[in-house]
């Protein structure tokens, strides 16, 4: 049995939020870097890992296999209760923290998959400049709906960093950006922000998913 857990991914992608969890809990973990985006080549060696030839995918020492971001974060945190990285089943909190661990799957990070190249679903190029402006604005109502659904304390839940704060943290610097997530769901910027100064993290951020100038734009 293998002991190391090994992620799938690329700096700046779906992967990140997995890679930060397996860092907080300072698990033994490698990453292998297959953007299929950037060539062919990555694009056909993911394909024998995940055939939806998207990342993240994660493998278990176990030996297997799991995708769906949502799911491998759930599946972590439950793994490894010790570290609250989630509610417990049972616990008061534990209803929303699945609720809202689907919805940014489902709801806002599945659009990616367009937004990223509507070129999938849209054959007029000169139809993609609207495609990506409407599914931005989309991804930005979607924010706002969780922003007026719940009431964080230091982090979304509560007092407790979890998971889906590594999530949101993640996700909410993808497009339309940062700027535009704190327009849209301004009681979660302080959150997110704490997350992005978290001191475990400090290091592992400037190597995956680096604060470079201008960034929250």
């Amino acid at each position: 049995m293998n002991e190391t857990y090994v992620v799938y991914g690329a700096a700046g992608s779906g992967s990140v939020p997995i890679e930060a969890v397996l860092t907080l809990l300072d698990l033994p973990y490698r990453v292998e870097e297959c953007a299929p985006w950037e060539s062919r080549e990555r694009a056909g060696a993911l394909a024998g890992i995940n055939p939806m030839l998207q990342v993240p995918a994660l493998a278990l020492p176990s030996g297997e296999l799991m995708t769906e971001s949502a799911a491998i974060l759930i599946w972590l945190a439950d793994a490894y209760p010790k570290t609250r990285l989630a509610p417990a089943v049972g616990d008061v909190a534990r209803a929303a923290y699945l609720r809202w661990m689907t919805f940014v799957s489902s709801a806002i990070y599945a659009l990616y998959w367009v937004a990223d190249d509507p070129s999938r679903v849209v054959d007029r190029a000169e139809d993609h400049a609207t495609v990506k402006s409407r599914l931005a604005d989309r991804i930005a109502h979607c924010w706002g709906v969780m922003a007026r659904e719940v009431r964080p304390g230091r982090y979304i839940l509560g007092d407790t960093l979890s998971v889906l704060d590594l999530y949101v943290a993640t996700a909410s610097r993808w497009t339309p950006g940062r700027q535009r997530f704190y327009d849209a769901a301004p009681g979660l910027a302080e959150t997110v922000r704490r997350v992005d100064a978290e001191p475990r993290l400090a290091g592992f951020w400037a190597e995956r998913f680096p604060f470079v100038e201008g960034w929250e734009r």
